[in-house]
């Protein structure tokens, strides 16, 4: 097996994390309704069940970091893995609300770790020319995953007297399969540098690339000595801007409603006047959506830039969103006027914002705090996914208040917009040096 492939096997399996990613994201949108019939929930106490996911993931992305510079990402990998695995089984059993509400919280300690451990493997483990492409491979297993909760919902929506458990259940068919193929990746060579095992580093390179392994070995040292004389508190005058862009992205992020769309898609098709059949079988119009202008937005990001990508999706998001606030206010339009409408969204989603927010988050800090100035974007937009997540379907528990829900994400992407325009740089053509000069101080 040649280097290059063998590393793409690699990183294919720790994508496997990203595909649960996805796919624990989006499933929950296939059992919300069947949650709150079965525990007789109320709106505050179905937006809190069906958020304490998140509430884990803004955990886990927190709390990640620190472990995986400790012990490896690799072994955090393993554990995220049993997590899902747990959380799946668990989940798909509950037959109280409380023990429901820890297995779910548990998944999320499991996405949040995953979207902070996995990347950090991949970039770890790459050659510099191929270093881009495969952690985008980490990113369109995310988009992947949730293309296929919403598959999974609509092929087993009608399977035995309680279907939802299945839905939640089979995940912890990848997730085990997960587990046991990070058994086949080795440690990372930064990390066995840094605890001072330079022979298996050594080992680990030669695998990865074959050539200059001792000049990469020297590089790696010096970077981890760089980066301990150089170690800054991000929460200083000097970073005020990086962290206001990296805060206000991710915040953004969220306020466009992409959590709300992904966990309650068929709730919001069943507002418009569709059956549940097709209200389980329209979402996966929008996952293909989804993942089809991921790869456009990836594939125009650095020719076209990411402020004009910001800024024009941000406007198609408006007048999207603007057209399923009336139509569920005003119950004008047919449910495949939501879908069109909604399809929409999700394409200018998926090239502009859903494409920007984790290289804009990581091209804005300088070297010295990237990696703090990266937990708190992370954290910024776990902490608003949870937010949204808790508070729509107590706005929208009647198609009027799913009305005023779309109009305030449709206010929001105009004000993104502007913000966009007035405050941020355009970081395309850059290096990360230049971006750090301009950014701080």
């Amino acid at each position: 097996m040649s280097n290059t492939n063998r590393v793409f096997w690699w990183s294919l399996i720790v994508a496997l994390g990203g595909f649960l990613f996805g796919f624990d994201t989006a499933v929950i949108s296939g059992v919300e309704q069947s949650i709150q019939q079965l525990f007789q929930l109320n709106d505050w106490w179905h937006g809190f069940t069906i958020s304490s996911a998140l509430i884990g993931t803004v955990l886990g992305a927190l709390y990640a970091g620190k472990p995986s510079d400790q012990f490896g990402s690799k072994k955090v990998l393993v554990i995220i893995a049993m997590l899902y695995t747990v959380s799946a089984v668990g989940s798909a059993l509950a037959n109280d609300l409380w023990v429901f509400i820890a297995f779910r919280f548990l998944g999320g300690l499991a996405v949040g770790g995953s979207s902070v451990a996995g990347p950090m493997y991949i970039s770890e483990i790459s050659p510099a020319n191929v270093r881009g492409k495969m952690t985008a491979l980490f990113q369109f297993n995310v988009i992947f995953g949730i293309l296929m909760a919403y598959v999974s919902n609509y092929l087993l929506s009608q399977l035995g007297d309680e279907p939802w458990r299945w839905m939640l259940g089979v995940e912890a068919i990848p997730s085990f399969a997960f587990f046991v193929l990070l058994f086949w990746i080795p440690q990372s060579p930064r990390y066995l540098v840094k605890i001072g095992n330079t022979e298996s580093a050594r080992a680990v390179l030669n695998m990865i690339n074959g050539a200059n392994v001792e000049r990469e070995l020297q590089e790696i040292k010096a970077g981890l000595t760089d980066s301990k004389t150089s170690e800054k508190r991000l929460f200083t005058k000097n970073y005020r801007r990086p962290i206001w862009i990296a805060v206000s992205v991710a915040m953004f992020n969220q306020f466009s409603g992409i959590n709300a769309i992904l966990y309650f898609a068929p709730r919001i098709f069943e507002l418009a006047g569709l059956s549940q059949m097709d209200a389980m079988f329209q979402p996966i119009m929008i996952g293909v959506a989804n993942a089809l202008f991921t790869i456009l937005g990836m594939m125009v990001i650095d020719k076209v830039g990411r402020k004009a990508l910001l800024i024009v999706g941000s406007l198609g998001m408006s007048i999207c969103l603007g057209l399923i606030a009336y139509s569920l206010y005003f119950q004008d339009f047919s449910g495949l006027g939501v879908l069109f409408y909604l399809v929409g969204y999700i394409v200018f989603f998926a090239f502009s914002t859903g494409a920007v927010i984790w290289v804009l988050i990581a091209e804005v800090f300088p070297n010295s705090v990237r990696g703090k100035g990266q937990a708190l974007g992370s954290f910024t937009h776990w902490f608003f996914a949870a937010l949204i997540t808790f508070l729509f379907p107590v706005v929208s528990s009647t198609p009027q208040g799913g009305g005023y829900s779309f109009a305030f994400f449709s206010l929001m992407m105009v004000v993104q917009a502007l913000v966009v325009w007035k405050f941020y740089p355009e970081t395309k053509n850059k290096t990360l040096e230049e971006l750090g000069r301009e950014l701080s101080g």
